[in-house]
């Protein structure tokens, strides 16, 4: 061939294209910060209200993917007042598939929860102030958990919790959104 040069560079052309199919992120995996996902969950709006009961207040709230497609809803107990988020579901004997807490706190923050006194393993998913899903514990039992409670530390300014494999089974993730209605707030 009279071009060695030209040869060389389809070559290293074809190398470039075949690294960057290798290095490129699978299904479910991200690269970077989840910017999009953020700027995508504090565009999201519920229009689930917010029903007042006593000791809790009750509502719905979204999950979904960074791209807005629903991937499940639940209904929920919102703990916004520092009883509340203490007692937690520790008063709770089953939680069904579907339900679930909100814990509202005043201000986004590094927050740490335990199983304190509870009867059924749960999944701890820990919520930005704009809805992004931050971290994600698959919480057993106390029972099941070297030297008691545990601890399950996260950030965000909500924590959802639902039973534990929820979020598996409904493929919610970190970087994925929960959509909370604009009158849940702390107390």
């Amino acid at each position: 061939m009279d071009r060695p040069w030209a040869v060389a560079l389809v070559f290293g052309l074809a190398i470039l294209g075949v690294t960057a199919v290798l290095l490129a992120p699978g299904p479910g995996e991200s690269v970077g910060p989840v910017d999009a996902g953020a700027t995508a969950c504090a565009n999201a709006t519920a229009d689930d209200e917010v029903v007042a009961g006593e000791p809790h207040d009750r509502t719905t709230v979204r999950l979904q993917d960074a791209n807005g497609t629903a991937l499940a809803t639940v209904d929920v107990r919102v703990a916004d007042t520092v009883d509340l988020r203490h007692t937690g579901l520790s008063d709770t004997e089953s939680l069904a598939r579907g339900k679930g807490m909100l814990f509202v706190h005043e201000s986004a923050g590094r927050y740490t929860y335990v199983m304190r006194d509870m009867d059924f393993p749960l999944d701890i998913v820990f919520v930005s102030a704009e809805g992004e899903i931050t971290r994600i514990h698959h919480a057993p039992v106390p029972e099941e958990i070297p030297g008691g409670d545990g601890s399950f530390p996260g950030e965000g300014r909500y924590v959802l919790e639902v039973p534990r494999g929820y979020t598996n089974a409904t493929g919610a993730g970190v970087g994925d959104c929960v959509v909370i209605p604009e009158g849940v707030a702390a107390s």
